[in-house]
């Protein structure tokens, strides 16, 4: 079984409607993030990464962004192999986020 679950766009935005509980990271490059990203969207890097799971709530759902939906599986993977049970890879990435929200 997979340690993360995809998740489309349509999908991510239903979710948001759904609940504000949502934890939305955006493992981008910080020019990318600043340039555009996800509203309440946290720009997850290395340099903050461990601070970033002592802080989080691990029972909420927690949906991994990336450029185009690619590496944020491998990251999904990570997060849920640190202790958080309900994790997303965004299918497409913040690129189909952005195509579709335009």
């Amino acid at each position: 079984m997979s340690a993360f679950q995809h998740l489309s766009v349509n999908q991510l935005i239903h979710m948001q409607e759904a609940t504000a509980d949502l934890q939305i990271v955006d493992i981008r490059d910080a020019a990318s993030f600043e340039a555009g990203h996800i509203d309440s969207s946290f720009n997850l890097s290395n340099e903050n990464i461990s601070h970033f799971i002592a802080q989080a709530d691990m029972d909420q759902p927690l949906i991994v962004v990336c450029y185009h939906g690619i590496s944020s599986q491998s990251a999904a993977t990570y997060l849920n192999e640190q202790g958080f049970d309900n994790v997303y890879s965004l299918d497409g990435g913040y690129s189909a986020w952005h195509q579709a929200n335009t």
